[in-house]
């Protein structure tokens, strides 16, 4: 007898951690494509393609699961997840290179003294060009004067001088192309200067708001 005594409190106490247990496991419910509700103690097969409800045992709404998706169905979020990645990934490198040309120009100031030496920079390449076309010019004349003596029959005129007026003609032609293809330089650069400004100038906004919103608090920003 006090065996069973002690026994059965003990079994009582283990119905009673039981019963909480499983009171507390959620209870899952949806309406099939008959219309019927169904209610069970785990996820329900028959609404695989439908949305089911995980209901706490008070009957409150904890979480919505599904529908399961069809390979068609899963492919398709799959590229939209894709897509979505890659948008933020996008957004992620934009931030990091507008944290970096802030660093690079925190001012304008910074900006425009930029530009100018790299401009600065393809005129003195254009500069030494043009002096390079002025010593090929008087070369040519010199040449020219040369080839005088044979003017009534250029024919006769020896080789390594028609040769040298070949290679003159040439490096002329070299050095144009070279002029043109730096003008075109630094109208990349331009661009390029003027396309980061109009960005910077959002950046230099945001970074610095202005103290008020009247005039006096606005700043302004040199081309």
């Amino acid at each position: 007898m006090r065996l069973s005594s002690l026994l059965t409190p003990a079994l009582a106490g283990l119905a009673f951690l039981l019963g909480g247990v499983a009171a507390a496991q959620d209870i899952y419910s949806c309406v099939d494509a008959r219309g019927r509700t169904l209610t069970a103690d785990r996820p329900i097969a028959e609404c695989t393609d439908r949305a089911q409800r995980a209901l706490s045992p008070s009957g409150m709404v904890k979480r919505q699961i599904g529908p399961s998706l069809t390979a068609h169905e899963q492919s398709a979020q799959d590229e939209k997840d894709r897509r979505a990645a890659e948008l933020r990934a996008r957004e992620a490198e934009e931030r990091r290179r507008d944290k970096a040309l802030l660093l690079r120009y925190p001012t304008p100031e910074v900006h425009d003294r930029e530009r100018a030496a790299a401009l600065l920079q393809i005129d003195e390449i254009i500069k030494a060009s043009n002096k390079r076309r002025g010593e090929l010019a008087d070369q040519r004349k010199s040449l020219g004067g040369e080839l005088e003596f044979y003017v009534k029959d250029p024919s006769k005129a020896p080789g390594s001088l028609k040769r040298r007026l070949e290679e003159n003609a040439g490096d002329v032609a070299i050095q144009q192309r070279f002029i043109a293809d730096q003008e075109q330089e630094k109208k990349r650069v331009n661009q390029r200067f003027d396309e980061e400004l109009a960005k910077l100038r959002l950046l230099w906004a945001l970074a610095n708001p202005p103290a008020g919103s009247g005039a006096s608090g606005s700043r302004t920003v040199r081309n």
